[in-house]
Formats: structure tokens, C-alpha cells, sequence
């Protein structure tokens, strides 16, 4: 007997407001069984202690998580100091304890303008960061000693908004944007050793993955509702959740159907892209056509544009080009 294929889900880009003492992995498995369908991933970690904007990419729209990955990150977070831990959050037991009284804001200001803009970030120990091929905090928990070297990223704002202090310690919150890669828990390590008395992270929440802010997202009881009321996912459609994230060339219909014939093509108009979306290295750019579907993800080879990944959309059409095009 012939099994039937399952139809491809409808794709597209599902923005979940991720619970604390979830792990991303779960939050990917949870939308598995909502969207009935097993092609889902996610753009980049949150540690189960946060919470906030977590990119859930269905179907074809996984081809697109690569490009959010490498967009900057908003985080609200709360940042103890006078306590150290293991893990520089906390998750971790409390390793070393300092005294704060001597600590004042005016130096509390000094040591955050000192860990902004462009720095050299030592990853906590205990990070998903490979080393020979096995995950740091898999090593920190067989007992080794880990630490990973120093890497370049950049704190484009670090506001201190709030200062309690209460039974020794002192409890700070803080906006941050950070470039992919920044750990905001190592830079509430830094800043309790810049002061001298340790610091360690209590509280994170990401506020936006690029232009996409956390208004958009959803939380999971919010979604299964609608499941279970017989409702679609909200889903952002394939074309704009390209434009969320690379720049924009717009092509007509013959230029989409040599695409689907994973042809290079030229284009008058360069690269336009919305605020916030950053060019990626490779120089990747999403075909959009004048219908506004997505036709494919493009990249620069010998003076023209070579599709990556080939999308399906309504202006393909079926049979051979006809000479000359």
C-alpha cells in the first residue's frame, strides 16, 4: 500500500512569548503538536530561566531562523550584587558572598558605562559554546574546569533604571541591546567584579529579536486555545517574516519562475531592507514578488543573484521557460 505524503504545514513564523522554567527545546516540541507537524525549529537559546520573544519558524519558514539568529537582542534583567554563582544566574548555587554597603551608584554607573559599547565577553562556563566538539556546560557538570576565552560583542545600551538594596545586597535593573552572542549573565558577572563584590543574573526577559517586539508574541496557553478551538495559528506569512529579516529585492514573474528553475538572475533595483534587519555577511537578500509572495533567498555570484533556498509561490509557473527568458 502506497502511503499518502503529509501535506506540507502552512508556513510562516510564530513569535512565542516563552515561560520561565521552559527550555527553547520544549517550547519546540509544544509547537510540534500544535501545528501537527514536525518541521519546526527556533532562533536562537533562551535559558530556561528566561522568558520573552522566542522566533518559532513552521514548515518552510525554518529555511529563514539562520537570518534572525544574527540580529540583536533587547533584554530587560535584574542583576544581584553581592553574590556570585556558579552559573552566574540564578540557576546556580551561591558560590561566594561580598558586602555592598560601600558600593555607591555613582560607581555602579562608572563600572555599566565601562561594559558598554564594543567589548571582549568571557561566555559563562556554562554555556551551550562548544569545546573539542562537546557543550561547555556538559563539561562543567562531569567535573572539569572550564574557561572559555574571551570573544568580541558589542552592549549598544545598558540603562540602569531601577537600584534597591536590601539585607546586603543590591538589586539593579537594567535595559540592555546586545549584539547575537552577548550573555547578559556574564555581563552581570562583570559588573559585580568591576565593583569587587560579584554579581549574578535574577531575572532576564527579551523584549525584542531585532524589529520584532515582544507585543507580537504569544504565549503558549494563548496558542493552544486557539487550536483547540479549531482557529489557525498567527502566523507571520513567509514574505514578510523575509523582510523581518534580510533585505528586499522585488522581482517580477519571470525572473521568479527562472529562480524555481534555481537560475541566477539580475536586478535593477538594489537591496532595500526595513529598520533593524542587518545585511548578513554572506550578503543574502529574500526575492519578493510584485504579488508579494516570497520566491526564494538570494545571495551575489558572478555579478548576479543565485537563489539559496527556492520558496513556492503562486507567480512560478508550470513548464519549460520559453526561449530567451
Amino acid at each position: 500500500m502506497t502511503r499518502t505524503p503529509k501535506p506540507e504545514p502552512v508556513p510562516g513564523i510564530v513569535v512565542v512569548d516563552k515561560p520561565q522554567g521552559w527550555t527553547s527545546h520544549d517550547v519546540v516540541g509544544r509547537m510540534r503538536r500544535l501545528a501537527q507537524t514536525k518541521k519546526v525549529g527556533h532562533a536562537g537559546t533562551l535559558d530556561p530561566m528566561a522568558t520573552g520573544v522566542l522566533v518559532i519558524g513552521i514548515g518552510k519558514a525554518t529555511k529563514l531562523l539562520t537570518y534572525f539568529v544574527g540580529h540583536g537582542k533587547t533584554y530587560d534583567a535584574t542583576i544581584r550584587l553581592g553574590q556570585s554563582t556558579v552559573t552566574d544566574d540564578a540557576e546556580g548555587d551561591v558560590v561566594e558572598t561580598a558586602d555592598t554597603a560601600s558600593v555607591t551608584d555613582a560607581q555602579i554607573a562608572d563600572a555599566v558605562a565601562g561594559l558598554t559599547g564594543d567589548i571582549q565577553q568571557r561566555p559563562s562556563s556554562v554555556s551551550a559554546i562548544k569545546v573539542d566538539g562537546q557543550r561547555a556546560y556538559k563539561r562543567v557538570r562531569d567535573g572539569e574546569d572550564v574557561e572559555l576565552p574571551t570573544r568580541p560583542v558589542t552592549v549598544s545600551r545598558f540603562d540602569v533604571l531601577d537600584v534597591r538594596r536590601d539585607g546586603g545586597v543590591i538589586d539593579i535593573d537594567v535595559g540592555v541591546d546586545v549584539s547575537s552572542g552577548t550573555y547578559v549573565r556574564a555581563l552581570a558577572r562583570d559588573l559585580g567584579d568591576a565593583l569587587g563584590v560579584g554579581g549574578h543574573l535574577t531575572a532576564l526577559r527579551r523584549t525584542a529579536v531585532g524589529d520584532i517586539p515582544l507585543s507580537s508574541g504569544h504565549s503558549l496557553e494563548d496558542l493552544g486555545a486557539l487550536v483547540d478551538d479549531g482557529e489557525p495559528l498567527p502566523l507571520l506569512p513567509l514574505a514578510d517574516a523575509a523582510a523581518s529579516a534580510l533585505p528586499v529585492v522585488t522581482i517580477d514573474a519571470s525572473q521568479a519562475r527562472a529562480l524555481g528553475f534555481g537560475q541566477a538572475i539580475e536586478v535593477a533595483e538594489p537591496a532595500t531592507a526595513s529598520a533593524g534587519v542587518v545585511a548578513p555577511s554572506g550578503g543574502e537578500v529574500a526575492a519578493i514578488t510584485a504579488a508579494g509572495t516570497l520566491a526564494a533567498i538570494l545571495r551575489p555570484r558572478r555579478g548576479k543573484l543565485a537563489p539559496v533556498v527556492v520558496f513556492e509561490t503562486s507567480s512560478v509557473e508550470a513548464g519549460p521557460l520559453a526561449a530567451g527568458e
